[in-house]
């Protein structure tokens, strides 16, 4: 006879809720909060939270989810539609650049990751608005959403998740 095993023993169920915790933050403050200097500190952070606490695969999927949401919900506008794989990849060049760096200071890789971040973005959406250039209105979108906002916001995500990860450190003890 074959012996039952036993899954749910061996799930970690912290893993999983933070997880699920971090994807509804990423998809539900787009969704309603339509303002970049908001939203863009917030899902930065819990993406660098997400490296600190889940690993670098986790948080590369928890990045995929707010672009989506940010176009479905009309924070991104229409027409900056074609840059949503070049936001997901950007939101991945942050997770794994802060993961690289972090281990040197944690300043060390927000610093470099939003920088980063920003480079591509920037370079990205001047390539794409240089494609769709009759679209006066991505020119102008893009111009300000993917430009220095990106850098401010990801910078300020840093400082939500030292102080996010500070508690969670006191928490644990």
């Amino acid at each position: 006879m074959k012996e039952k095993v036993k899954v749910w023993e061996n799930v970690n169920w912290q893993t999983i809720v933070w997880f699920v915790g971090l994807v509804l933050v990423v998809a539900i403050v787009p969704r309603f909060v339509h303002n970049q200097f908001i939203t863009g500190p917030l899902v930065n952070a819990v993406l660098f939270v997400g490296v600190a606490i889940l690993g670098t695969g986790p948080a590369i999927l928890i990045g995929l989810v707010p672009s989506v949401v940010a176009l479905a919900s009309g924070l991104l506008p229409l027409p900056l539609a074609p840059m949503v794989p070049f936001i997901m990849i950007s939101n991945a060049i942050l997770v794994l650049t802060f993961a690289g760096l972090r281990k040197i200071n944690f300043w060390t890789g927000v610093g470099s990751a939003a920088l980063i971040k920003y480079l591509f973005l920037y370079i990205a959406s001047s390539w794409v608005v240089s494609l769709i250039a009759q679209d006066k209105i991505a020119a102008k979108a893009s111009a300000i959403m993917m430009s220095w906002p990106q850098l401010a916001t990801a910078l300020a995500g840093g400082v939500i998740a030292w102080g996010i990860l500070r508690i969670w450190e006191n928490y644990k003890k």
